[in-house]
């Protein structure tokens, strides 16, 4: 591990912005290209997203420019202000520590960048780059022996994840808003929450009714009494016995269309229908990329592999689910928000089928501000107004700290972004005389060597180059 008391005498000319000396040059480069690149990014996303969303005339004519331009400046002040601040650190510290050029810099970069954005997207952003900052210290220790891997890790995780989100859908007011929704359109509209149901307690409905009229015998003459009695034994037996067109189910069972075995088929079908078309439209812009230079690629947009993975793992979720919950209803007899417990950590190891790291981390990062704030409405967590942009700060310089010290243990989905927002330029940073901390800062760039002007270096290069 990088001892935090090590430096280096080098300048920010020397470790940095090694394309040119000047640090305003460079932070005007940055700017740029940030700037570009992102309304490359919140164009179309807003655009689309107001399509989607159906927004009125008057969004698109007041709204939507403002919008895209707030955002993208965030974006850009994310990346330009990390630039400024890894100058201006290492000309009041006059050195480089092991966490300056990484976390001391993107610290107060990210803080001020974050209160740009709109507060509605702050949360949203703050679980991602949660969710980001965790998988990248799980593997800083791993890498440094620390922690020790758990195979398939990802499922276990998901499985308890799932089975938390699963119960939270179940029971009264538990989950609100997008996280409710999706959960409704992916185990479907009977899996509504609903309060336990038993059948002692429709017995106990009847044998109320029952014993009500049982005060009053007098007033009621033979026949009516056997009428009475036969329709309070028909209740009954309508109140324990379902049966559908297509064969058996349990009373407290709401599919009433079909019986538990082919509502589970269904449900299986109907959801790897659902992942097999998404994955297919992720595709899609890479496979016309190359329609007419390898017109055969356009086969692999639907006989992929991950369009069957995904969509066997969201089928085989939902029908797992719903089996079980169904096998509880049958053996328990009666519906309890406890059987999402069982169901959904069961449905968990349906990502067997399609591991994902990143889903896991994300849903438990999640799950976790769920709990937060049910704790806060409880009364039995305290409110930190300011939470979201300092574990936004906090979690983005943990994740500018591995992309400068050791580029291995980052998420690579975020080190590609990372490359596109600053045009490459993050990529040339001089990582070899980083590699002085221990962290293996140059492992991925064994064969760049920066060309600088010994003019403006403090430490003479290992090796003659030329310059213009």
């Amino acid at each position: 591990m990088a001892a935090l008391s090590k430096s280096i005498p080098h300048n920010c000319y020397e470790i940095g912005h090694t394309w040119h000396p000047s640090c305003g040059v460079s932070f005007v480069q940055i700017t740029g290209g940030a700037l570009e690149e992102s309304l490359k990014i919140y164009a179309p996303l807003y655009l689309i997203a107001a399509i989607l969303r159906k927004r009125k005339l008057d969004y698109y004519l007041h709204k939507l420019l403002p919008e895209i331009l707030q955002s993208a400046s965030f974006l850009t002040a994310n990346g330009a202000l990390y630039m400024a601040f890894f100058c201006i650190l290492r000309k009041i510290l006059g050195k480089f520590y092991s966490w300056s050029p990484g976390f001391g810099a993107a610290l107060p970069a990210s803080y001020v960048a974050i209160l740009i954005e709109r507060k509605s997207r702050r949360g949203l952003l703050t679980i991602y780059m949660a969710n980001l900052a965790t998988e990248t210290l799980f593997r800083m220790g791993v890498a440094r022996g620390t922690i020790t891997t758990l195979r398939n890790g990802e499922v276990l995780l998901f499985c308890i994840t799932a089975a938390m989100y699963m119960f939270f859908f179940r029971c009264k007011d538990g989950l609100k808003g997008f996280t409710f929704s999706a959960l409704r359109f992916i185990v479907g509209k009977e899996e509504i929450p609903t309060h336990s149901y038993s059948p002692e307690a429709a017995y106990a409905k009847v044998e109320q009714k029952t014993e009500k009229h049982e005060e009053k015998p007098r007033r009621m003459n033979v026949i009516a009494l056997i009428r009475k009695l036969v329709n309070s034994v028909n209740q009954k037996m309508h109140a324990f016995k379902y049966k559908c067109k297509h064969g058996p189910r349990h009373r407290c069972c709401k599919h009433y269309e079909d019986n538990c075995i082919s509502y589970c088929i269904k449900g299986f079908i109907r959801m790897f229908s659902v992942g097999y078309l998404i994955q297919c439209c992720l595709r899609i812009p890479s496979a016309f990329r190359h329609l007419f230079t390898q017109p055969s690629r356009l086969l692999s947009l639907f006989y992929n592999k991950e369009n069957f993975q995904l969509g066997a793992f969201l089928g085989s979720f939902v029908s797992i689910y719903k089996g079980t919950s169904c096998f509880l209803r049958w053996v328990r007899n009666l519906d309890d928000e406890l059987h999402a417990i069982i169901a959904g950590f069961l449905a968990g190891v349906s990502m067997m089928f399609y591991k994902s790291t990143t889903i896991s981390m994300y849903l438990a990062s999640k799950l976790v501000e769920t709990m937060y704030f049910k704790g806060i409405e409880a009364g039995k967590v305290p409110y930190f107004p300011h939470a979201d942009t300092i574990i936004y700060s906090i979690s983005t310089a943990i994740c500018f700290q591995a992309a400068v010290m050791e580029v291995q243990n980052l998420r690579p989905s975020y080190w590609k972004f990372l490359l596109r927002l600053t045009k490459g330029k993050f990529a040339v940073m001089n990582r070899k005389v980083l590699d002085v901390f221990g962290t293996g800062a140059s492992k991925h760039f064994q064969d760049f060597i920066p060309r600088l002007d010994p003019r403006y270096t403090t430490v003479t290069p290992e090796l003659p180059i030329e310059f213009s």
